[in-house]
């Protein structure tokens, strides 16, 4: 598993306002993956969601939980 850069992508999110806008008003796990690899960190949506509920580089990870999703 990529936790290294997850981690190091989570890190630089935290420390750039318009990044961590972006990530949060992504719809799904792929979606905050393909932003991550626009800078150069590579994981995939299913790394980042088997990461749920965990804290990693001093965040927490959480599945947001959209209206019409199953499960």
């Amino acid at each position: 598993m990529a936790l290294d850069r997850l981690e190091a992508f989570l890190k630089k999110m935290q420390s750039e306002p318009a990044l961590k806008n972006e990530v949060l008003t992504a719809s799904t796990a792929d979606e905050v993956a393909l932003i991550a690899l626009k800078f150069g960190f590579e994981f995939s949506g299913d790394e980042l969601l088997r990461m749920s509920g965990k804290k990693l580089g001093g965040v927490t990870i959480t599945k947001t939980v959209l209206p019409g999703e199953y499960h």
